[in-house]
């Protein structure tokens, strides 16, 4: 593809940033230890290495070749994972050459067969303008991402499917509790819409749905699904992970308790919000998910980038 032109975009929704100020894929509380409450980063550094963090390019299109790559594998998770609902669900990357532009999974292709090349580039009024030989662009995709992308310009990449356990405590038009470690990223960053106008498919319940997420990491969508957000492709796709798991945990701990006659235990906010600065920014979640894009590379080998 030969270079841009330069070029401008109109935003119809009113851009937001994350809280706390996490923008940056490397964003993390100064001098603290990714994952390690309390833990100082020149402590960290008297026992381990130095934690490492996303890759930096210079060369704009090799970093799209490379982040291309990602996306394939994040596709092959969701597959993997059973995130899968007949033809439903999407995961977008803005492209770092044109970031008025996204990259999308072709419309009716597996999450589980995508390869690289099979990615399709989708400008801001929604035409397909490069990519695999399958270039069906799905219209629920474009106006949830595109309004996402458009309002915040900190988010590489946004996930979206009809995961089962997502999806059933969706039903409950509420936020998770703080009950798990593992919450605790979502603390204070976590929103829920709480409408459901069928499959979206016009340019107006995008745009609601963004402005319901604002400056958040994730969104449950009522009586639909999960979505989630981030500064990098392995974190949008952790969070997305982490948080179907915590629907999970609070389905089954909710009816055990109810069974027992009591309610489950909540975290404090002191101890939540100090948890969240070890759990819930954006480096911490690019390193949690290295191990299933590792996994992931391992068992697909050079097919996925082909």
């Amino acid at each position: 593809m030969a270079p841009p032109s330069a070029t401008t975009t109109e935003y119809a929704v009113e851009e937001t940033k994350p809280s706390n100020g996490y923008d940056k894929a490397d964003s993390q509380p100064a001098d603290t230890a990714t994952h390690e409450p309390g833990l100082t980063q020149a402590g960290a550094r008297v026992t381990m290495q130095k934690f490492p963090a996303p890759p930096k390019f210079t060369d704009k299109y090799e970093e799209r070749e490379y982040l291309k790559g990602r996306l394939a594998l994040a596709f092959r998770i969701f597959g993997k994972e059973g995130f899968d609902e007949g033809v439903a669900g999407h995961i977008t990357l803005r492209d770092p050459v044109k970031p008025d532009h996204f990259w999308v999974n072709p419309f009716g292709v597996a999450f589980s067969q995508i390869k690289k090349s099979d990615l399709i580039l989708v400008n801001h009024d929604g035409k397909v303008v490069d990519g695999g030989p399958v270039r069906l662009l799905n219209q629920a995709a474009y106006m949830i991402h595109a309004a996402i992308h458009a309002a915040r310009p900190d988010v590489m990449c946004a996930a979206h499917s009809h995961s089962i356990y997502g999806r059933s405590f969706c039903t409950l038009g509420r936020p998770i509790d703080i009950t798990t470690q593992d919450s605790c990223a979502f603390y204070n960053d976590l929103a829920v819409y709480n409408s459901f106008r069928g499959v979206v498919l016009v340019k107006e319940e995008g745009e609601n749905i963004a402005k319901s997420l604002g400056n958040k990491k994730a969104v449950l969508l009522q009586n639909h699904g999960l979505l989630t957000v981030g500064q990098t492709i392995e974190a949008t796709v952790f969070w997305f992970l982490s948080l179907e798991k915590c629907c999970r945990t609070q389905l089954m701990a909710d009816a055990a308790a109810a069974g027992r006659g009591g309610s489950t235990i909540k975290i404090d906010d002191e101890d939540a919000s100090f948890t969240y600065k070890a759990v819930g920014t954006p480096r911490a979640g690019w390193f949690s998910a290295k191990p299933a894009f590792d996994v992931m590379e391992a068992e697909c080998g050079a097919e996925v980038f082909g």
